[in-house]
């Protein structure tokens, strides 16, 4: 589809453009929240704190909450509570036969699920927003970034913490129901994109002073640039699996025949296994931050610290692991075989049935193999080359990853309601002429 003819055509789709107005004004609310101060705070000495010594995972988490936790808003905790119980919902999924069964019961299922995850949002919030308010009491962000410490703080702080969690929680799902996109990973890729200028004046400053040379800053654009392309060449690599369909002979006419295919994405798991993997990791790094526990610090500093080669092993490895996870949920063999068996279709060579569900399989775990090693790669690949060769990548994979795959995603949607568009107007003209002739 020609691009100059796609943005003409969203003018004249009053739904989706009703949509993406809806998208663009939620997210507008989302970043006015991320500048409202937590009552009972200094957010000029957190803001101070975060300029002189924030760094590590404190930088991590500042990224994926929008730099909320930075200015310490209504929406410091962002959104990770919700990715952190998702995944746990979905663990438990897998293990537990009640939700197993639940998962099958559709919509009604999925609205009891859903709940389930809303529930231990709130659970995860109230520990995280409880952990960050003792800290603050405590001087992790400043001897005097609290004005009136005390448990009526801590109360008034958990509480304005846990709500602006639960509202991005609601945002989020509103845009999804009501927007265009995916409504979280729209929230995280909106938390991203505006800490883009900050990071070119970053960029511009060390190569004002000398500390880039004009050489090192090519070579970072060459870098960022062909991991873009990498990027968008997995995106949307395929796996075309050939499918025929016998021919069916009724009086004269012969129905069905032909070859098509069932295309496998080499990553069918998209963005997701990078924010969860991020998501658990940045769970027990911020206990640790905000605890005033030294074993605990000191213990998951030295195993699971940002840079190290034990958090770098663990990052690939659940990469690695919610890759085949989640690719086992949205793809399931033995369901496309079903399918395939039913309306007459079989793969040239294979039997139908338990022989084509084993194909599929065995040909999904090979694909996924190579998707899960992309996604580790991509996402460690510049931590790595930022630590020991002091690239100045301000953002880091799993940011560059997500911000590159939630917009292919969401052209991609818009693209999809454009093409249905045209698909209706097409069947309603070639209706008129019908009933003309």
């Amino acid at each position: 589809m020609n691009p100059g003819t796609s943005v003409a055509n969203i003018a004249r789709i009053p739904e989706l453009n009703r949509r993406i107005l809806f998208t663009l004004g939620m997210l507008i609310v989302y970043r006015i929240g991320c500048a409202i101060p937590t009552p009972g705070v200094d957010p000029a000495q957190i803001k101070q704190f975060f300029s002189e010594q924030g760094g590590g995972i404190l930088n991590i988490f500042n990224l994926f909450s929008g730099g909320a936790l930075e200015r310490l808003s209504i929406f410091a905790l962002g959104i990770m509570p919700y990715i952190s119980a998702s995944i746990i919902i979905q663990l438990l999924t897998a293990v537990v036969p009640q939700l197993e069964e639940l998962k099958k019961e559709g919509e009604q299922g999925r609205r009891t699920i859903t709940r389930y995850t809303r529930y231990g949002t709130v659970m995860l919030a109230l520990i995280q927003g409880f952990l960050l308010s003792v800290a603050l009491e405590g001087g992790a962000f400043g001897a005097r970034s609290v004005i009136e410490p005390g448990w009526e703080f801590r109360f008034l702080a958990v509480t304005t913490l846990v709500t602006g969690t639960a509202f991005i929680m609601w945002l989020g799902e509103q845009i999804t129901e009501r927007g265009i996109g995916n409504g979280i990973s729209l929230v995280i890729f909106s938390g991203i994109v505006v800490g883009i200028p900050s990071a070119l004046s970053n960029v511009a400053d060390l190569l004002r002073t000398d500390q880039l040379p004009p050489i090192g800053l090519l070579l970072l654009v060459a870098f960022m640039l062909a991991i873009t392309a990498t990027i968008v060449f997995f995106e949307r690599a395929q796996r075309r699996i050939p499918i025929q369909y016998a021919r069916r002979v009724v009086g004269r006419r012969v129905y069905g025949g032909g070859t098509t295919y069932f295309p496998l994405r080499l990553n069918s798991a998209t963005v997701i296994p990078a924010i969860f993997a991020s998501s658990l990791l940045i769970f027990p790094l911020s206990i640790a931050q905000w605890s005033n526990s030294e074993m605990v610090s000191d213990f998951v500093g030295d195993y699971l610290g940002f840079g190290t080669w034990t958090y770098n092993a663990a990052f690939a490895g659940l990469i690695i692991f919610f890759t085949y996870f989640y690719t086992g949920i949205v793809i399931n063999p033995d369901d496309v075989a079903e399918n395939i068996k039913k309306n007459g279709g079989y793969i040239p060579g294979i039997r139908p049935g338990k022989r084509t569900a084993e194909y599929i399989h065995r040909v999904l775990n090979r694909i996924t193999l190579i998707g899960a090693l992309y996604l580790a790669t991509v996402c460690l690949l510049p931590l790595v080359l930022s630590a020991r060769l002091g690239i100045p990548f301000a953002f880091g994979g799993t940011a560059l990853l997500i911000v590159v795959g939630v917009g292919m995603d969401t052209v991609g949607q818009i693209e999809a309601h454009l093409l249905s568009r045209n698909y209706e107007t097409l069947m309603q003209g070639t209706q008129v002429r019908g009933r003309r002739g």
